[in-house]
């Protein structure tokens, strides 16, 4: 393969999402087979897993299931992350749990999704984890939407069985109030009907494979867009001792959007004060502009304290928020219940400070999609939208503008674990 073109070509992130047993692990294991990105070892040590556990055919789902616990039980419970491509496009693909308990697992896989699909097994439907696992798709924001009617060979391949199941989803999608793309594709995973090779069992439908929809579907999120607002978070101001460089002072950081030109007016927060760029760096080499995400250290005109955690952005473009309350969506990570008025650790970006929940606003019932009211504290795995209270100043955008700068999670300050993440709505 040429390394320039593999480096060079687009990356696709997708999650997988389904119900216990509606075949995740071996969806993306025929994507694997189906597209020779597996190798010859690997396959062997499947087949001969296969035959142990008294298969009649290679288990596929085998190339997944990388926990002992999960090959032993046959279910995932990490996120597994896996790494292929074809000549189009590179893809990153998180395999998330399919049980009630390990919903934080896929919020963490799927935050970085520009796709998700959500497989539903053919012989049962929409059931309530598919309602669960969309509603985080939506609410994370990924764009596209895709759900696979798998185990069509159980059911003969029915067309009038697969359109009451797609009628049913987009009566679900309706309820969310979601507008991602969503596409519709029946398949055998086991037998490979519509995975990577077109099915001769299907000829009722009319589109394409999984793998040329994962091939050809926009990338959303492009944060390297011209268009998109420059936000460039300093996370080290490097001042070098040397001959070399006598008088360098920049600020490195990694640009979570858009573009940064030298002479570009920039703004920094929260201070407000503002200069123009000077001259930018990636390592040693001079650029004349670089694009997200990419990590590059900045000179400025003027000689401005700036620190850890402030933010450099455009003047001519839109502004970020500034502001000590936060407005959120927030799914519970730990054992341990989130309190009101607990001291948390808040962190964005590469910025921190401590702030305090003030007030659950309501808790969602990711089965039935209602708002309850009059909550006190959060479980694991509970997702609700919380009101919070920081001691500083933070520099933000909302969610749906920027997953980056719009992101925290929440640390406990005593034992310094992630013990939940959100989505900020706004200030």
């Amino acid at each position: 393969m040429n390394t320039k073109g593999y480096l060079d070509m687009e990356l696709l992130r997708f999650t997988t999402a389904g119900s216990v047993d509606d075949g995740k692990s071996t969806l993306i294991g025929r994507l694997l087979y189906d597209s020779k990105s597996i190798f010859e070892d690997q396959l062997e040590a499947v087949e001969e897993a296969s035959r142990s556990r008294g298969n009649e055919e290679v288990n596929l789902a085998l190339l997944t299931d990388g926990l002992r616990a999960e090959r032993e039980q046959g279910i995932t419970i990490d996120v597994a992350y896996r790494y292929f491509a074809t000549p189009k496009r590179k893809f990153i693909i998180a395999d998330t749990p399919g049980h009630i308990q390990y919903t934080r697992n896929m919020v963490t896989g799927a935050s970085t999704a520009d796709l998700a699909i959500i497989l539903i097994d053919a012989r049962n439907g929409v059931v309530e984890q598919t309602v669960r696992h969309t509603y985080i798709a939506v609410l994370l924001n990924i764009p596209h939407i895709t759900v696979c009617v798998n185990k069509m060979d159980l059911i003969g391949f029915s067309e009038d069985q697969f359109e009451a199941i797609r009628k049913k989803y987009l009566e679900v999608l309706r309820k969310i109030g979601a507008h991602a793309e969503v596409n519709f594709i029946p398949i055998s995973a086991k037998y490979g009907d519509n995975v990577v090779k077109d099915s001769d069992r299907i000829p009722w439908y009319r589109g394409g494979t999984l793998m040329h929809l994962l091939e050809t579907v926009p990338i959303g999120h492009k944060s390297g867009e011209e268009g998109d607002p420059m936000r460039l978070p300093v996370q080290y101001v490097i001042r070098p001792i040397s001959d070399k460089f006598p008088d360098y002072r920049g600020y490195a950081g990694r640009l979570a959007s858009g573009a940064l030109h030298i002479g570009e007016r920039v703004r920094l927060l929260p201070s407000g004060l503002e200069s123009h760029v000077k001259a930018i760096y990636q390592a040693e080499k001079a650029m004349e502009s670089a694009f997200a995400p990419a990590s590059v250290s900045v000179l400025l005109t003027d000689d401005i304290d700036i620190s850890r955690g402030d933010f450099m952005v455009s003047v001519g473009q839109a502004q970020p928020q500034v502001s000590q309350s936060l407005q959120m969506m927030c799914c519970w990570f730990n054992e341990q219940e989130m309190q009101l008025n607990k001291r948390y650790l808040i962190r964005n970006t590469v910025s921190e400070t401590v702030g305090v929940v003030k007030s659950v606003d309501y808790r969602v019932d990711i089965n039935t999609l209602e708002h309850l009211e009059g909550v006190t504290s959060l479980k694991m795995n509970d997702i609700a939208q919380v009101t919070l209270r920081l001691a500083q100043p933070m520099v933000f955008d909302r969610y749906v503008e920027n997953r980056t700068t719009g992101s925290v999670i929440f640390i406990d300050p005593d034992s310094f674990e992630t013990v939940g993440a959100g989505m900020i709505v706004d200030g």
